[in-house]
């Protein structure tokens, strides 16, 4: 990806998040991949053969929206700038590490998890940080890509009795596995609400309804105990602590995909019952994603701004998606730095599964990360 000096890079930070299609053609791959991922959509034991079908079947109505919104996501894009500034800030604040070079490890798209992993290692990387992109830890975002990093030395194992974690020794790993309150991340969130507010009249400015949109998640899987719901709330809770609850706020659920029951209210819902209460000013706010993509400016932007406020007649706005806001990009280089002032230590968190887990390589990928776990 990039170096931040031209010396051999001591600390690679392999920078996680699913990614998405650069371009129109690339969508039914990317559904392909992501409808055959176990851990973010499970479908059952057909699932590789459901999965390619259902992306099949939905990858022109995906191609659409993508074209709608410039031909492709813009993740990568801005999944390098804020790498770029990462690293650069990281070599002046943190030379024990340095130097410092980021990496992109995509899910379901170029590049993935498994390339990145390669290139770290013919850099001689000494030290790789698996940091997920992802402020709040699920199991089917950020456990997915953990599971990745664990299944790609999983396959170099050449005999049953074989360790992926002795095969990794190439790369001494460590994680960082969440930060939902990080104090610079919250910043980020409030400054980006406080903007928004002033695009609206000030004699409306207090009436305006904050609702914190987040991926949703099937119920099965918060049931299971997945810490993504609580982790969410804690985000919005100190981002309206440093707003001083300055006005009324809801956390609510977007992107449900399937028959399945997920997480509730549905944004549009919440949009929609708002409006019957007579709330016509709505701010927007993606709580969960760090960089713009097609949640962001389809379905927030598009299907919920333009068409939903329209339909209504409410006056939605939506607060900037974090990209690369000053504070958020020196957010990024502050964790990283707390992590090796730290010890390489992962989240107290991180050492404990969902008590109903229903994914057994998710302990192998915990032992992998943690050999004492």
């Amino acid at each position: 990806m990039c170096a931040s000096a031209s010396a051999k890079p001591k600390t690679g930070i392999l920078m996680l998040n699913m990614g998405g299609p650069a371009t129109v053609d690339e969508v039914n791959l990317f559904l392909t991949r992501l409808f055959r991922d176990k851990d973010l959509i499970p479908l059952g034991p057909l699932q590789k053969y459901l999965g390619p079908l259902i992306a099949k079947r939905r990858t022109p109505e995906i191609q659409k929206k993508y074209a709608e919104i410039g031909g492709g996501s813009p993740i990568k894009e801005w999944t390098e700038t804020q790498g770029k500034a990462m690293v650069q800030m990281l070599d002046k604040i943190s030379p024990i590490s340095a130097p410092h070079k980021f990496y992109i490890g995509f899910r379901y798209v170029d590049p993935l998890v498994e390339d990145s992993i390669v290139e770290m290692e013919n850099d001689g990387i000494e030290h790789a940080i698996a940091f997920t992109q992802y402020p709040q830890y699920s199991c089917s975002t950020t456990g997915s890509n953990l599971n990745a990093v664990y299944r790609h030395y999983l396959s170099m194992c050449r005999k049953p009795d074989d360790d992926p974690f002795s095969v990794s020794q190439k790369l001494k790993w460590s994680v960082i596995d969440r930060w939902p309150t990080h104090p610079k991340l919250v910043r980020g969130f409030a400054d980006s609400i406080r903007e928004c507010l002033m695009q609206f009249p000030e004699n409306k400015r207090d009436e305006v309804v904050i609702l914190f949109s987040a991926h949703s998640l099937p119920i099965s899987v918060a049931f299971r105990g997945d810490t993504y719901p609580a982790e969410v709330a804690a985000t919005v809770w100190d981002t309206m602590k440093e707003l001083d609850f300055s006005n009324h706020y809801r956390l609510v659920w977007q992107s449900k995909v399937g028959p399945q029951t997920w997480l509730g209210p549905q944004t549009d819902e919440a949009i929609e019952g708002l409006a019957k209460l007579g709330k016509k000013n709505i701010m927007l706010v993606p709580i969960a994603f760090v960089n713009d993509h097609i949640e962001t400016l389809h379905e927030l932007d598009i299907e919920y701004i333009d068409e939903l406020g329209e339909k209504l007649q409410v006056d939605i706005k939506r607060a900037q998606t974090l990209n690369d806001r000053p504070i958020f990009l020196e957010a990024l280089a502050d964790i990283v730095k707390e992590h090796v002032d730290n010890g390489y230590k992962h989240s107290k968190q991180f050492t404990v599964r969902c008590p109903n887990c229903v994914n057994p390589t998710c302990a192998a990928m915990r032992k992998f990360f943690i050999p004492t776990y």
